[in-house]
């Protein structure tokens, strides 16, 4: 009965089925490890933040290049503000107690002892960086040499909250943070990287450092959870389909052993037959209209009541061949439903 699973159909889906569950399996099992990580990671990046804020801090040059590890950590360098180089930094939104709100960052640049400048973003404002009465709040940098401590940070891109990377803002403003935004407007080399200061002067905020970039529960670690159910749900739609072919077939099968379906040849067969009536039937009508119109012709005394037997015979003729187009349909359309129903 189960005999159609050794056709080359079956074989076919035999094949696809057995190759695409563990494909599927596979597949959501490697997207759910790749939320775990992520998951992993934000924790430990946590941790590490927590652990930074009472750590004591590192010399810069020790901390660099800036990575999942170091992003956070209390970084100290010892220089000299470029005050001639204040900028802005606008449209940043700072989250505290009061909730989220617009203002600006001010950073200066700390021109190390080792002849590269660190950006330093010495506290947040709330306000607009455009408007004067806002700007005038911002107090001017220490002079002469400081040592100066903050969270150590890798460079923005643009793919960074608050980042405006378009250009055309006024002079004295930087939309992202980064040493390729500030090679164009200091003379001397910039680290690739800045921190955010611990302790600003008042009426600064201190900017909270930011979770290190693929450490955090964003946006692309939801994705892989998504990713996760949908690998999982391709493979049970793959055995639902698989379980539905089999029953059909099977279901299929049992019929045709029972005898409730006709064969496909048998169907052929009626049909032909069918046909054959109906041949013979025509040629029979059209042996009686050639009979009665020689007897019309013989006999010219008789041609009145010759014609009228014409007609008759004609009449009978098309009510046999419509009957037998009748029964030619009828036998044709059971037999196409019996074909079907196979």
């Amino acid at each position: 009965m189960y005999r159609f699973l050794l056709t080359p159909r079956w074989w076919g889906i035999n094949v696809f089925a057995v190759l695409a569950i563990p494909f599927c399996i596979f597949m959501g099992s490697w997207q759910l490890s790749r939320f775990e990580d992520r998951v992993d990671t934000h924790r430990q990046q946590e941790d590490r933040s927590a652990r930074a804020k009472t750590a004591a801090a590192r010399p810069l040059d020790s901390l660099l290049p800036v990575d999942k590890i170091t992003s956070g950590r209390q970084a100290s360098a010892r220089g000299r503000y470029d005050t001639e180089h204040q900028l802005l930094v606008p449209a940043r939104t700072l989250k505290d107690k009061h909730g989220e709100r617009q203002g600006f960052y001010v950073l200066t640049l700390l021109r190390t002892d080792h002849g590269k400048a660190l950006p330093v973003v010495r506290g947040w404002l709330p306000g607009d960086a455009e408007a004067k009465a806002d700007t005038a709040k911002v107090p001017a940098p220490p002079k002469g040499e400081v040592t100066v401590t903050g969270a150590l940070q890798a460079s923005e891109n643009q793919g960074t909250d608050g980042v405006q990377a378009g250009g055309g803002l006024p002079h004295g403003q930087l939309g992202m943070i980064s040493a390729a935004s500030l090679v164009n407007i200091v003379p001397y080399d910039v680290y690739d990287a800045w921190i955010t200061q611990t302790d600003p002067p008042a009426p600064l905020h201190p900017v909270p450092p930011a979770a290190a970039e693929g450490s955090g529960l964003d946006l692309k670690a939801f994705q892989n959870l998504g990713y996760t159910g949908e690998w999982f749900v391709f493979a049970g739609f793959v055995v639902f389909m698989w379980f539905r072919l089999f029953r059909r077939e099977s279901e299929a099968a049992k019929d045709a052993a029972l005898g409730l379906l006709p064969e496909a040849g048998e169907a052929g067969d009626m049909t032909a037959g069918a046909r054959d009536v109906a041949v013979g039937t025509g040629d029979g009508l059209a042996g009686t209209s050639d009979v009665a119109a020689e007897a019309g012709d013989g006999s010219a005394e008789v041609g009145d009541g010759s014609a009228g037997a014409s007609g008759v015979a004609a009449e009978a003729g098309d009510v046999a061949a419509g009957v037998a187009a009748d029964v030619l349909t009828g036998q044709e359309r059971g037999g196409a439903a019996g074909v079907g129903r196979g």
